[in-house]
Formats: structure tokens, sequence, C-alpha cells
């Protein structure tokens, strides 16, 4: 039996491998590339009725179904949502929604939310998050597909998308909304275009409400670097071995979403929240988003020579006391706090803005914006609760 079961098993391997070889060499195509990183053509639900979206669970024309323009020329399909409490205010259900865009906008914040890849705005876990921020956080929401995700025109790329980003935000601005009223919530890829759009702004001098950042990565190469096929099969490890073919494929990424080299640019309250039970993009990576905000404030990193056996005593000595100085004050300017069966707040103040970074315990990779906690400290943190 054994003469029988390694040929086999030779055989099998031997077809995984060829099948990682194909793989690889397949994410190396631009249009390949484009398709599994943005999984636009994966629109869920399948053929939506956006006009309706009734029909996925939003309140009798609370929701309003637009289409907006961007630079370039493409049209984006978008929802707005009008909050909570300016649609109870009304007299009667509106039969016009859209005309009262303008005075909500005037009279609540605005959430404008950049959903992951795959699937349309219509998705169950983006309508989850819609109806939570405006109920419990009282906000208006503008949420859009990008060009070629559901009833958008065009094909994603990053600049493309942050064109429509930008469109996005030019649409409030031109409907009413000031700039300070206006809170930047990404999700996923949509973290990645909420930093390309953020960093405009602020190098325009322009000062959103905040940013969030809802499961995060800190680049796409990086990504690469700790992605699991099927959860289970490490994407680049088998790589690891042969290092100059894994720079050459890192080399060949065309969107390459780089929020990590965003960050200086980046002005304002930060939040960054993330699941430890996230298994799509590991919790490190928000780790290092928030490390990206802290590192200018801290002492350099030491680092050992090559020959760090050679080291004297007195060299060792002054080593660890680098490593023990930027431990202390890494203490003193960031707070921690643990919340019992919630997770962990570790609060940064920097020149009087704020930096937070919230590891909850639970809420995966899709359904982290709809966990009351995390919504509690989105609220707190940019002033939306109490008004």
């Amino acid at each position: 039996m054994s003469q029988g079961f390694f040929p086999i098993a030779r055989k099998v391997f031997a077809g995984l491998g060829v099948l990682y070889g194909a793989a690889i060499v397949l994410l190396t195509i631009p249009y390949i590339q484009t398709h599994v990183l943005f999984l636009h053509a994966v629109k869920i639900p399948w053929f939506s009725n956006y006009d309706m979206p009734e029909r996925y669970g939003l309140a009798p024309n609370k929701t309003v179904n637009l289409k907006i323009n961007t630079a370039d020329n493409e049209s984006l399909g978008a929802w707005f949502v009008l909050s909570d409490p300016f649609y109870h205010s009304l007299h009667a259900i509106p039969s016009q929604p859209a005309d009262h865009i303008p005075t909500a906008l005037k009279s609540h914040p605005t959430i404008l939310f950049f959903h992951g890849n795959a699937a349309t705005r219509a998705f169950s876990a983006r309508i989850q998050q819609y109806t939570a921020y405006s109920s419990r956080l009282s906000v208006n929401v503008l949420a859009i597909d990008y060009r070629g995700f559901g009833d958008s025109t065009g094909t994603p790329t990053e600049a493309g998308l942050a064109h429509d980003a930008r469109a996005a935000w030019n649409w409030l601005i031109a409907n009413g909304a000031t700039a300070d009223q206006i809170l930047i919530v990404g999700h996923s890829l949509g973290t990645g275009v909420s930093a390309l759009l953020s960093a405009e702004l602020s190098d325009e001098g322009i000062s959103p409400r905040g940013v969030v950042f809802l499961s995060p990565f800190s680049s796409i190469s990086k990504v690469l670097d700790t992605y699991s096929l099927l959860r289970v099969f490490p994407l680049m490890k088998p790589l690891a071995m042969i290092p100059w073919i894994a720079n050459l494929v890192k080399r060949a990424i065309i969107h390459r979403f780089e929020t990590d080299t965003l960050v200086p640019r980046i002005k304002g309250p930060v939040l960054i929240a993330h699941a430890e039970n996230d298994w799509e993009i590991p919790y490190s990576h928000s780790e290092a988003l928030f490390n990206a905000f802290l590192d200018p404030l801290l002492p350099a990193v030491p680092s050992l020579p090559p020959n760090a056996v050679s080291l004297t005593e007195d060299e060792w000595s002054a080593f660890r006391i680098q490593l023990a100085t930027r431990r202390e004050l890494r203490a003193e300017i960031v707070s921690s706090v643990e919340l019992c069966n919630f997770g962990t707040v570790h609060e940064l103040t920097e020149a009087g803005r704020k930096v937070i970074f919230v590891q909850t315990l639970v809420g995966g990779h899709d359904y982290l914006g709809v966990q009351e906690g995390v919504q509690d400290v989105i609220g707190r943190t940019f002033g939306l609760f109490g008004r």
C-alpha cells in the first residue's frame, strides 16, 4: 500500500505546485490582478434594483438613489441615506426625499462611506452599517459604488478610485455640506481610498471631521505577505525561500494603495479599528498604521550591527537603555484601556489631535462596523453624541 501511496502523493503535490506557480504568474498580469484585487465583477446581490433600497431593508423613501459624475466622465451609482432624527422629524414619509438632502446636510453630520472589494452598496453587511450609523450615530450616509462596481461605469484602478472619492466629496460640498461635518469612513479596500482622499484634502488645507479606517491594510504589498488562500495556505510564504522571485511579484503590483506612506500627510483626528478574529486582513496591519502615526514622536528604534555578538557590555547596556527610553516615552503619550469582553482602546494625542486604535476581540472582517462598541468610540471621538 505504501508503494502506491507515495507516488500518488508526489503527483498530487507536484500538481499543487504547478497550480500555485500558475496562480502567482497570473497575479502579475494587470488584467487578472485588477479583477482579483477589486472583485468588481462579483455584483452581490445579483440583479440589484438600486432604485428600490427599501427591498434591502431601508425605510420607505429614507434613501435616495443617485448618480455622481467624476472629473474623468465616469458615472457612479450612490445612495444617500437620511439620518434617523431628520427622517423622523418630517411630518410624513417624504414623497421626494431628494428635495430634503440640502437641509439634511446642514442639520446633521454625514458619513462618506467607502466600502471594501467585491459586492455593491446593496450588500447586506453594508446595509447594516448604514442603518447603524444613521440611527445610533444620527448621521446621514453617502455610500458610493466605485467605477466598475454595481451600476457605476468604468473599470477600477487606484487612481480611478481616488477620482471617485473626490467626486463624492465634491458632491456633498456642492449640496450644502461643510468639510467639518463630513466624517470619512472606509472599510477594507475603502481604507486605501479614504487615505488617498484624506491625504489629498490635507494637502489642500481642507479639514474634514476626521477619518475612520475599519479593518485596514498598510499596503497591498504587505497584504500579500500576510494573505492566506482559503484562510489556510499562505500566499507568499513558499516564495520566501527565493527572495528575488517574491520581490519580482511585488514589483508587478499596479494598484499599490500604500496607506502607511500617506500617514505623514493625513491631518486631523483618526480612528483605526480592527478585530482580532479578522481572517482576511490580520490586525497587525492596524498596529503598523497606528505605529506609523506614533513613530515620528519617538526616538528611532536602535538597530544592532551585523556583528552584534562582538558588542561590549557597555555597548549592550547603551542598546538596552535606548529601547527602555523608547518604551517609557511610548507609555507616556499612548494611553490604553482594556474593556472587558470587548477589546482594547489605544489613544495617542499629538498636537491636539487624537489618533485612536480600537482592537476588538470579535467582529471579523465584514461586521466590525456594526459592533456597538466600535460605533460608540466613533461617536465619542468625533462628537456625534450629545448634539
